[in-house]
């Protein structure tokens, strides 16, 4: 049972990820961000890269670094519920 519920939340980790990683890309292109799609993934992304934004300006007033410190602290929290997981199931 362990086993499915850590691949469950990886899963879901990596369906986050890829979440977040088309929706910086999409930045890249001229009005996607304001098609169906992109207004769609603003909505579940934003909220998760709207603290980082805060604390961490652009580089140079062009660059936003901010969504690779996201990823990198959604990785650390799925590796600390994993952890905790793994200790509270045995």
């Amino acid at each position: 049972m362990g086993f499915d519920i850590y691949r469950l939340i990886w899963t879901l980790h990596d369906i986050y990820f890829y979440m977040i990683l088309i929706y910086i890309l999409m930045s890249w292109v001229p009005n996607a961000r304001e098609s169906f799609i992109g207004e769609l993934l603003g909505k579940v992304v934003e909220p998760f890269l709207a603290p980082f934004r805060r604390f961490i300006p652009p580089i140079m007033g062009m660059i936003d670094i901010s969504p690779i410190v996201a990823i990198f602290v959604l990785r650390m929290a799925v590796f600390g519920l994993i952890g905790v997981l793994s200790y509270v199931l045995g």
